[in-house]
């Protein structure tokens, strides 16, 4: 049995991208805490104030439960 985690990265409210620095830096975080990356999800992200979204991704790990 498995237990997964989604941690939603985006850049700003409003445009910009991910960047490598910081994907990278919580893929590591995660990978210290026993989980591994399943899936990384690209999204529009809303912003929280306003119209218009902004480019993010999903990061999904999983680890077995336990």
């Amino acid at each position: 049995m498995f237990e997964y985690k989604v941690v939603q990265l985006r850049e700003g409210l409003i445009g910009g991208k991910i960047s490598a620095d910081k994907l990278e830096k919580t893929l590591n975080d995660h990978a210290g805490k026993g989980w591994q990356l399943k899936a990384v999800t690209s999204v529009d992200v809303k912003g929280r104030i306003g119209p218009g979204g902004v480019e993010g991704v999903l990061v999904t790990f999983e680890r077995p439960a336990g």
